[in-house]
């Protein structure tokens, strides 16, 4: 079947299969490699996307759900070489250890930082509970997105 999209602010009309995933359109047929598939049962949200400005994991989206929605991925939040404020928080925090993980917890932060820009820690820990990483205790991670709300409040 057709489906119109846009991606990053990019229109894309594609032909998928019925039950073909989100996540195979994004990194198979659009090449955004960002997205990761972790475990592939959403339960890791590595492959954490935004659609329609909702965090979603993209491995349990069906890829005719999109038809008409607006995505966005890790590559479209700061295009150029400029970091978002979000990225930038994480690496000079120290909150990117392997960086499996890191695409989908900034998207799950891009999330909540444009709904709520000064979370408290129980509004960030609930943000966040979808998504896991194996190499930190995720003080820096919930340092990092502190340190984003900070950067992005400046910004206004």
């Amino acid at each position: 079947m057709k489906i119109r999209f846009t991606v990053n602010g990019r229109v894309e009309e594609k032909d998928v299969r019925e039950d073909e995933r989100l996540l195979d359109v994004i990194r198979d047929d659009l090449q955004l490699t960002g997205t990761k598939e972790g475990c592939g049962e959403g339960e890791c949200g590595a492959c954490t996307v935004l659609i329609d400005g909702k965090a979603v994991v993209s491995c349990l989206i069906l890829a005719p759900q999109v038809d008409g929605k607006e995505i966005l991925t890790i590559e479209g939040l700061a295009p150029g070489e400029e970091l978002h404020p979000i990225q930038r928080a994480f690496v000079e925090k120290g909150a990117v250890q392997c960086g499996f993980c890191t695409p989908g917890f900034i998207m799950s932060t891009y999330a909540l930082l444009t709904s709520n820009i000064d979370p408290s820690d129980e509004e960030i820990l609930a943000a966040l509970e979808g998504n896991l990483c194996r190499c930190t205790g995720y003080a820096k991670i919930i340092e990092a997105v502190r340190y984003a709300a900070e950067l992005m409040r400046r910004q206004k």
